[in-house]
């Protein structure tokens, strides 16, 4: 077969190495989604939109992904681009803790010096980002794809699990040392793991022939426009906007919903966001082994999964805002790890068609394409964070309750879940190229 004379792409072992990555940054990602949030709203009485806004900057920055991507392709070696990226993603961390602290007495110093923590942070992961999912996707041959996906998505879920946890045992009793020493080790110890995973990697495994690649050869708005002439990449670009604008608003209100409601301590609200992600985790593990028997009953369609994973998070978002009313008597935990494994049903099922969509087009190398679908994550990931954090605290501001503020945002996230899996379903998403009883993709 033609195919065989082909090279056979990474093997499990190279898989598991970029899938290390994928956790540095996801670890590194932590301190600004998470910790420092809660930090600057509940210990500094910030209002939520400020590290909202810089959150959303963040997400503005990485519009700059189609462009990483299609620089990747052209200098046909990606590694280059991971390093440069999560440098850049490392030094903006620190600087966003070191803004973090000064925001104790709030300046003008300490407002320039997030900007610019966030501004990297946000390139960082877009370079780095970008380029890794490029090279998984042109180095992983086609029937390895959607377990590919799986394991890098789930690694990186467990770098946040393992450095929320930790943190978040280390921070208490609470102090801005604590906070720099603590963070300042996540980072390090990230970068130098990702470094050691990435080393000889690309070199020794060449890429997966695409018999239509031709990325390298195109100006960057030629590749645009070619991909957004397709119609198939334009409906998951759409659909990716839609799904991750749903995903994405409780982001940035979960800690500090703990913290008001629930008398919840900076390290307690930290291991909440890592029992979420064990949950993200196990339902990504889920989705995987149950792939087999998914694919025997319901045949190879990726829309179920999704359709499950977005119910299934409405229902836990409304379980979220009935908890709002009932205080300490609620089963927190339970409600956020339950949340927590339907994101991640949802989120598997949504990676592995990016993966297999990214060497399907008639002429567009991977990271052009993997860098417009990251774009569109971005744009919506930013508005939702945003979004949510404002309404609550316009809510809290106009009702003086804090209940009744998070209870209605949490149940438009529900609603907005609703809609996206109503949209999955009226929608023609894409498909494992191959061997799909591998893996739900």
């Amino acid at each position: 077969m033609a195919a065989r004379q082909q090279p056979q792409g990474l093997g499990w072992l190279g898989i598991v190495r970029l899938g290390t990555v994928q956790a540095a940054i996801g670890a590194m990602v932590m301190l600004a989604t998470s910790l420092l949030n809660r930090v600057m709203v509940v210990e500094y009485s910030v209002a939520a939109a400020v590290p909202a806004g810089l959150l959303a900057w963040h997400y503005a920055v990485q519009l700059t992904r189609p462009l990483w991507g299609h620089k990747s392709d052209q200098s046909r070696r990606r590694t280059p681009w991971i390093v440069g990226g999560m440098g850049i993603l490392a030094f903006g961390a620190v600087l966003a803790v070191d803004a973090t602290i000064l925001m104790a007495d709030p300046g003008f110093g300490a407002a320039i010096l997030a900007l610019l923590g966030f501004t990297m942070i946000g390139f960082g992961v877009g370079m780095s980002g970008t380029a890794l999912l490029a090279l998984l996707a042109s180095r992983v041959s086609a029937e390895r794809k959607p377990a590919a996906a799986a394991i890098s998505w789930t690694m990186m879920i467990a770098g946040i699990v393992i450095a929320a946890g930790v943190s978040g045992a280390y921070l208490d009793p609470f102090s801005e040392a604590r906070l720099a020493i603590v963070s300042s080790l996540v980072v390090l110890v990230a970068f130098c793991l990702a470094m050691m995973a990435l080393r000889n990697l690309e070199d020794r495994n060449p890429p997966v022939l695409q018999p239509n690649n031709t990325g390298e050869r195109q100006s960057f708005p030629d590749a645009l426009r070619e991909i957004w002439a397709e119609r198939e990449a334009r409906r998951f670009t759409f659909f990716v906007f839609i799904s991750m604008l749903a995903y994405s608003m409780q982001d940035l209100i979960m800690e500090p919903f703990a913290g008001f409601l629930f008398e919840m301590t900076p390290g307690e609200s930290t291991q909440l966001s890592s029992i979420q992600h064990s949950g993200i985790l196990l339902g990504m593990l889920a989705a995987g082994l149950g792939g087999s028997l998914y694919t025997r009953y319901f045949g190879q369609n990726l829309k179920l999964w999704i359709a499950l994973g977005c119910t299934g998070s409405a229902v836990m978002l409304a379980g979220l805002s009935f908890a709002a009313t009932q205080g300490t008597e609620w089963p927190l935990v339970a409600n956020v790890f339950g949340l927590g494994v339907a994101n991640g049903i949802f989120a598997v099922a949504a990676v592995g068609a990016m993966l297999g969509l990214a060497s399907k087009g008639s002429g567009s190398a991977e990271g052009a394409r993997m860098g417009v679908w990251g774009a569109s994550q971005a744009i919506a990931f930013g508005i939702g964070g945003l979004t949510g954090a404002v309404l609550v605290d316009q809510l809290r501001a106009a009702t003086g309750q804090d209940a009744a503020a998070f209870q209605f945002v949490f149940m438009a996230e529900a609603v907005l879940f609703i809609v996206a899996a109503i949209v999955a379903v009226g929608t023609t998403l894409a498909r494992s190229p191959v061997h799909e009883r591998t893996f739900p993709a």
